[in-house]
């Protein structure tokens, strides 16, 4: 199993290396786009009784949307990227109220199926992929990938130390493999890598230190990696909720995309608004 997750690990993160290093915006964006249809189709497999069919073309409209909205980003108006910014927020404390909330009471009885939850999953999917393409068309590759680092160091410092040292149950009704070491360990794993590539320019850690300076910036870097444990829980209870182990079996040795992607939705745009909205 962990040879599969390796493997799988490895060509996805040469895909994306590929897209992020080409010439064009496009290869990205169309790996987004795969991304994003592919998640949106996983959760409202989750949270609804649709059909596939239908869950798939609600997630390919949900790409095109959030396409739309970056285009509005970069070319329209002011009061258009108010609009943004404003979609951003509402959304962001929305996650962050609901999904902790969710989290914290650990109810994994609740009926999976509610049109409530799968239009906050695709609202939330489509800012997260809208957060994604702006920081990409404005802050360049590097920038986005140091931020995407600190997702997966979260996530890779969390599974090992958690096998390694593991003895407290973090959140055993929601998932109790997660253990409160391994969540210590990603956390100091991100703070690590924060301090680390604050000293290279055009960084997403360079710019939280200048624009909050470093003693703020080690609180954020908390902050954040909590967060992407909370991402990582709150799919976790979804997948209880509706009875099933992964989102879907689109990713050997991963399960499905949401599997991979739950801490994106909650750490980006979060960290988003720290740097952009100013």
């Amino acid at each position: 199993m962990l040879r599969q997750r390796v493997i799988t690990a490895i060509v996805l993160l040469a895909i994306l290396a590929g897209a992020l290093a080409a010439p064009s915006a496009w290869p990205l964006l169309l790996f987004l786009s795969l991304t994003c249809a592919c998640a949106c189709w996983e959760w409202l497999r989750l949270t609804t009784r649709a059909p596939s069919w239908l869950a798939a073309l609600v997630g390919s409209i949900l790409f095109f949307l959030s396409a739309y909205q970056s285009n509005i980003w970069v070319t329209a108006s002011h009061e258009a990227a108010v609009a943004v910014k404003t979609l951003v927020l509402l959304t962001s404390l929305a996650w962050c109220t609901l999904a902790l909330a969710s989290v914290i009471k650990g109810d994994t009885d609740v009926p999976a199926s509610s049109v409530t939850w799968s239009i906050f999953g695709v609202i939330t999917l489509a800012t997260a992929w809208c957060c994604l393409t702006l920081l990409f068309l404005q802050r360049g590759a590097l920038y986005l990938f140091s931020l995407l680092v600190v997702i997966w160091i979260a996530d890779i410092a969390a599974y090992f130390g958690g096998k390694a040292y593991g003895r407290r149950k973090l959140a055993i009704r929601i998932s109790p493999g997660k253990t409160l070491e391994g969540a210590l360990f990603g956390i100091v794993g991100v703070l690590t890598w924060i301090l680390v590539s604050a000293q290279w320019a055009n960084t997403f850690a360079a710019e939280l230190v200048r624009i909050w300076g470093l003693w703020s910036t080690v609180f954020i870097a908390i902050a954040l990696a909590v967060m992407s444990i909370v991402g990582d829980l709150f799919e976790s209870l979804l997948k209880r909720r509706a009875a099933v182990k992964d989102s879907s079996n689109l990713l050997p040795g991963h399960g499905g995309v949401l599997d991979r992607i739950d801490a994106v939705i909650a750490v980006v745009p979060l960290a988003f608004m720290l740097t952009e909205f100013r």
